[in-house]
């Protein structure tokens, strides 16, 4: 946790403003009992109704300024953990930007983003209580303490019982609830990756009649959740009462004691001292407990802070699956080139498969590269070593010629136009959307990468053309409208080399030959590299590369693989005898 205050530092001279402010607010604090005494021992005991006045309107005063101290500390304290806070959030972010798919993978998205809000909050609030005891709980505690034994010596005694039991309690208190905190957060993780997994697959749950067992294992997620807070909760829900409790008994003490010592008495000035002093004793032994409580509050919220702590430094102090390089060495011979890679990955069950194996290709500048073969054959894994989604096992990525280990990703991803398998847009406009990668394109060159991605009727149909609104994901569109929105995003960019992970999948025949023929001419400059399942979409590729389990079954032209690959053969025969499309 002290690794995380240490981002404290911008914030300081606010947080010990926050603190001065309640060291002022306590100290006055603590005057009121004494005074409370002399209205009752020298005014209220005398009659002197001009005493009476003038020690009124100072408490009057006092308590308005420390009511105004207290507005601001709670102020100033709030502000100080949300500048924290919003910090926080900022650097887990930005560390989460630098991971790898591996690294997300290892964590998980749900925990992430747990991680990033629940846990982030929770450290907010114990900064906040902190600030506010740090300096309140000593004071008072001191200070209620040496006052109580000015007060009255005798009855001070009984601070040796409540201490010890006070202790007890809050020991008894933090060793039962901690243990809950770390599967309470865990519980959370859990509800937020079912919660997620039901949002993102609504269609297919209903399609599938499964609403009834996925409302099941929310309700188990949210029940064992539930479970453990209310544990928690009622532990706590118990402190208060026995605290009240404790402290009414004491107060009971007190005063059948004070009662016999007042009972003992005959001076009238005598008895009239005694009970001020009883009246400000008890108030100062109120504030002692109330500082005790604290104390014992923060056994409970410290722990459970650490925990919340350990979990964003498990983020911070995350050792990247990928080196990072900052610079490097700027080559241009405008290909993409796989050097005998090979792709290791660990199941669930951490056994090591082969996704790739021995594979070397080149793309080159001004050619269309296709990669097809049956599903799990590896088609994506290729996709992704060149962004450095992952890295390989060994081999080699080069993008001009130069190994992407050795680049930064910046440098990486300016080159790149990738076309995910699952057509990604997000909340804005049309217009917004293409300009991602390119915030300077104008509406012209919008309208030309629409064209090319043969989006243009349908956009131009839209009630605000370019200015129509996308909801998130795109679900206001067709999956055929996202994919070609995609394609001309990436179009927008004017990249070097263009990915096309099985973007033409939900796209009908005669669209898919339009788009592809557009690319072909539009896109002279660039590399192409095609993902795809269907021949047809790849047909006319200038190197065609057939993977089978991770192998290359063949490489060559369409033609060429007819004659020399018998896997592409079947492929061919089984798919284009049905779409009409010749295979000569």
């Amino acid at each position: 946790m002290i690794k995380l205050f240490k981002y404290l530092k911008p914030h300081k001279r606010f947080a010990i403003f926050t603190v001065i402010l309640a060291a002022i607010s306590n100290i006055m604090t603590l005057g009121f009992p004494l005074m409370m005494s002399m209205l009752i021992n020298n005014g209220i005991s005398k009659g002197d109704l001009s005493y009476i006045k003038n020690i009124g309107i100072v408490m009057i005063a006092l308590c308005t300024i420390a009511m105004f101290i207290s507005i601001a500390n709670s102020y100033c304290s709030s502000k100080v953990s949300a500048l924290f806070t919003g910090d926080l959030r900022r650097m887990v972010f930005s560390k989460i930007q630098t991971f790898s798919q591996g690294d997300i993978d290892e964590i998980g998205i749900p925990s992430l983003i747990t991680r990033t809000t629940n846990d982030i909050r929770q450290i907010g609030e114990l900064l906040i209580a902190l600030l506010r005891s740090i300096i309140s709980v000593p004071i008072m505690l001191i200070g209620g303490t040496v006052m109580a034994v000015v007060m009255d010596p005798g009855l001070s005694l009984v601070l040796l019982i409540i201490c010890p039991v006070i202790a007890v309690i809050a020991l008894v208190i933090a060793k039962t609830v901690v243990p809950f905190f770390k599967k309470i957060q865990k519980g959370v993780d859990e509800l937020n990756l079912v919660t997620r997994e039901k949002l993102n697959g609504v269609r297919v749950i209903r399609a599938f009649n499964r609403t009834e067992y996925e409302e099941r294992r929310f309700k188990k997620a949210n029940d064992d959740l539930t479970g453990l807070n209310l544990k928690v909760s009622r532990i706590f829900a118990g402190l208060l009462p026995v605290a009240t409790l404790l402290i009414f008994m004491i107060i009971a003490v007190l005063i059948v004691v004070g009662y016999d010592q007042v009972n003992k008495l005959t001076d009238p000035k005598e008895i009239a001292n005694t009970i001020g002093d009883l009246q400000a004793f008890i108030i100062y032994l109120v504030f002692i407990v109330a500082a005790l409580a604290s104390v014992a509050a923060m056994f409970v919220m410290i722990p459970r802070g650490k925990i919340s702590a350990n979990r964003i430094n498990e983020i911070l102090d995350h050792e990247l699956k990928m080196s990072v390089r900052e610079k490097t060495t700027e080559e241009n011979d405008g290909t993409i080139e796989f050097k005998n890679v090979v792709f290791d990955y660990k199941d669930e069950d951490g056994n090591v498969k082969r996704a790739l194996n021995n594979v070397s290709f080149v793309a080159e500048k001004g050619k269309t590269t296709a990669i097809i073969g049956s599903t799990g054959s590896g088609k994506s894994t290729v996709l992704n070593l060149i962004p450095r989604f992952y890295d390989v096992t060994d081999g080699a990525v080069l993008i001009d010629g130069v190994d992407v280990r050795e680049m930064d990703f910046a440098s990486i991803y300016e080159k790149l136009g990738y076309i995910p398998q699952q057509a990604f847009l997000f909340s804005g406009t049309v217009a917004d959307n293409l300009r991602y990668g390119n915030e300077d394109a104008t509406d012209e060159e919008l309208w030309e990468a629409l064209e090319i991605a043969q989006s243009r009727d349908f956009v131009e149909k839209l009630p605000q053309k370019l200015e129509s609104m996308v909801s998130q994901n795109g679900t206001n569109l067709s999956g055929g409208q996202r994919q070609r929105l995609c394609i001309a995003r990436a179009i927008v960019k004017k990249a070097k080399f263009y990915m096309f992970d099985d973007s033409f999948s939900a796209l009908d025949f005669i669209t898919d030959s339009k788009l592809r023929a557009q690319l072909k001419t539009a896109l002279t400059a660039s590399a192409i590299i095609i993902v795809a399942q269907r021949v047809g979409t790849i047909i006319d590729a200038d190197n065609i590369i057939v993977l089978e389990n991770g192998n290359i079954a063949g490489q060559g032209t369409h033609k060429e693989l007819l004659e020399n690959c018998a896997v592409y053969k079947e492929m061919a025969d089984s798919q284009l005898s049905k779409t009409g499309v010749s295979d000569e």
